[in-house]
């Protein structure tokens, strides 16, 4: 069934249970849906501008979409308010940005887009109550210790265990090395896992590390060359494996690459040869080019509207619209309800027997430590476009 359909099926469910609150029921908790009257505050946040926002544009775009398609679909019953804040995918300014939309009346927040951004806002949404739930900021530390906060992406420690299982099961022959951001959490995170998974049974793997300030990667990249790797595992966000792929050229180095979720949106990197990044495998939960028709559609509309292909940060953050919408409806809550209500009762909806399906999986389920059940997708970039393995 399309995504619209289901969209206009809830609609129709929506004023059903209305009329007949009307006709004498009480319309509380007791039903089931919330009782759609008034607008329900959703904020965002990540980088619209800065190194990456390519990431933050893509989640600010797919949620407004999401919220668009809901409006429409339901124009009697729950409205959406999308709300977004850019923090430049720094941490101090993303405490800013949560605390600018707390003022402007937010009541539930999706973001922030990136992990050390996202660890901080955790932190204040957990003090405030606010129930959040990040598109793709994937650190353990988002999650860990706040009941609060929820991830619509694969964690850390899943993306590496993943990596280096497929790397280990399809590349027995090759030389493995990586390349990571040992000043960034969501870099780290994953290299420590890859690197257990992996030399778990006597193999080993060559390493190099930068930081954020890093813009040559020569001396990196020689030590791969010298030590014969020939499959690079680059757990790091677009922007430096754009310099990594870009650099290693230039030295006569064309190893495989193997990136993570960060790596979406290379293709669309600012002065990169696209040419570059022909054979690179990833882990993604979406495809912009799959024969899925609620795919289909949904980048025909992305399209349409913003002129490009969309990422799976798009992805994700259209479906963590959607859930969020679903969920809502189960707490039996008015649109004007609190915060601080609105978290407790989204907590128990997605720690129960909720499921949510969207573009990036079918039939989401949450766990208490906020992470989600979802299985994760190797691709290949081959003639610009993402082939699912």
């Amino acid at each position: 069934m399309k995504l619209r359909k289901l969209v206009a099926l809830a609609a129709v469910m929506a004023m059903t249970m209305a009329l007949m609150a009307g006709c004498g029921g009480s319309g509380s908790s007791d039903s089931g849906d919330a009782d759609g009257a008034g607008v329900l505050k959703i904020g965002g946040i990540g980088p619209s501008t800065g190194p990456a926002a390519l990431y933050g544009l893509a989640v600010k775009n797919g949620g407004e979409l999401a919220v668009k398609e809901i409006n429409e679909a339901n124009p009697d019953g729950l409205q959406l308010e999308w709300m977004w804040q850019d923090d430049e995918h720094d941490a101090e300014k993303s405490v800013n940005a949560y605390n600018k939309l707390v003022d402007d009346g937010m009541q539930i927040l999706v973001g922030s887009v990136t992990t050390t951004p996202c660890t901080a806002v955790a932190a204040e949404a957990f003090e405030n109550r606010t129930f959040a739930l990040t598109p793709s900021a994937s650190g353990p530390a988002v999650t860990e210790d706040n009941d609060n906060v929820f991830q619509l992406c694969f964690s850390d420690p899943n993306q590496g265990i993943a990596s280096a299982d497929y790397i280990k099961e399809h590349f027995a022959d090759k030389t493995v090395g990586i390349i990571y951001n040992n000043a960034d959490n969501y870099s780290s995170g994953i290299r420590d896992k890859f690197k257990s998974e992996y030399e778990d049974g006597g193999k080993k793997v060559t390493e190099a590390t930068f930081t954020d300030e890093t813009t040559d990667f020569k001396a990196q990249l020689n030590t791969m060359k010298d030590a014969g790797v020939d499959l690079l595992f680059l757990p790091i966000y677009y922007a430096p494996a754009a310099n990594i792929m870009t650099q290693a050229a230039q030295i006569g180095y064309a190893p495989t690459y193997f990136g993570v979720d960060g790596m979406d949106g290379i293709l669309g990197a600012d002065g990169f040869d696209a040419s570059l990044a022909e054979g690179v495998l990833l882990l993604t939960p979406f495809t912009p080019y799959s024969e899925d028709e609620n795919i289909k559609e949904f980048v025909k509309k992305y399209e349409d509207a913003y002129g490009e292909t969309p990422i799976q940060f798009a992805a994700d953050a259209y479906d963590c619209v959607y859930a969020i919408y679903d969920a809502y409806q189960k707490t039996g809550l008015d649109a004007d309800a609190s915060m601080e209500d609105i978290c407790e009762a989204m907590i128990k909806v997605f720690t129960g027997d909720f499921t949510a399906s969207g573009l990036t999986a079918e039939s989401m389920k949450w766990n208490e430590a906020g992470e989600v059940d979802k299985t994760p997708k190797v691709c290949i970039i081959q003639d610009g476009k993402y082939v699912e393995q």
